[in-house]
């Protein structure tokens, strides 16, 4: 599909992955509404790249509509959503000391990860139905959520987190299926070790990311943002990939920790 004079939305479009996916639709012609918590960053990008930024809770149903319609009062037919936006949190089931894992941030995560993707998915999927397609396959637009590699390989301590990412990975493919039905493509990207700037700067979070970095095959290093935007974008304008979860991880297969 064509990612000129459209519009589109990023969830956790302010930093990191969404960051780099937003700038890369906007490269190729799109309109981009920034979806983010963070309101000052997001401004800040969304003006950079001549989008529209809209404060968002992706668990709050009225604040993703809100996004989505932002992207439909932009003008420009809706015709894809990325879903970037994500926390994380790492409890053993049972600590050291017997201890369980606290129920209220398992819940959370869930909220923001799995359901919040979700809650992206549908609602802009409703609106991208509303388009006229594109071409003569019918083709209205596309959707590409972001899993993880702990939702098929989790580590020791990542239980609520892999719950929430597996969680995704397993939505894929019914949605593509559901959504065949009005011309929607459903992709999900379950990135390795990707760098962003949840691990910091100076000499000590710099020795941290070459251990991260030196179980992974090839290439020996970190992916970086501005990869998953390509691949996102791939994905969005590839239409016969659809229902399909692809890694990006440099061949790496997760240790139990």
């Amino acid at each position: 599909m064509d990612l000129n004079a459209i519009s589109a939305l990023v969830s956790g479009g302010a930093s990191g992955l969404g960051e780099a996916t937003a700038r890369e639709l906007a490269s190729a012609g799109a309109t981009v509404v920034v979806a983010d918590l963070n309101a000052e960053r997001g401004e800040a990008v969304a003006k950079e790249i001549g989008g529209v930024f809209v404060r968002t809770d992706v668990s709050q149903e009225d604040q993703v509509k809100a996004a989505v319609q932002a992207a439909v009062d932009t003008g420009k037919p809706f015709r894809v959503a990325v879903s970037c936006a994500g926390i994380g949190w790492a409890t053993r089931t049972v600590d050291r000391s017997g201890n369980p894992h606290d129920l209220d941030s398992y819940q959370k995560v869930i909220q923001v990860n799995l359901i919040g993707t979700f809650n992206v998915l549908r609602l802009a999927a409703a609106e991208i139905a509303k388009t006229e397609p594109v071409n003569e396959d019918g083709e209205r637009g596309s959707i590409v959520n972001t899993a993880s590699l702990a939702g098929i390989e989790g580590q020791i301590g990542q239980i609520a987190y892999s719950s929430s990412k597996g969680g995704v990975i397993g939505m894929t493919l019914p949605a593509a299926r559901d959504l065949a039905a009005v011309g929607i493509t459903v992709n999900t990207i379950a990135p390795g070790i990707l760098e962003t700037p949840i691990y910091g700067e100076g000499e000590a979070a710099e020795e941290f990311k070459r251990r991260l970095a030196a179980p992974v095959p090839f290439p020996k290093r970190l992916g970086t943002a501005e990869e998953f935007g390509r691949l996102a974008r791939a994905l969005l304008e590839i239409s016969y990939v659809n229902g399909e979860v692809v890694r990006i991880d440099g061949a790496l297969r997760m240790p139990p920790k």
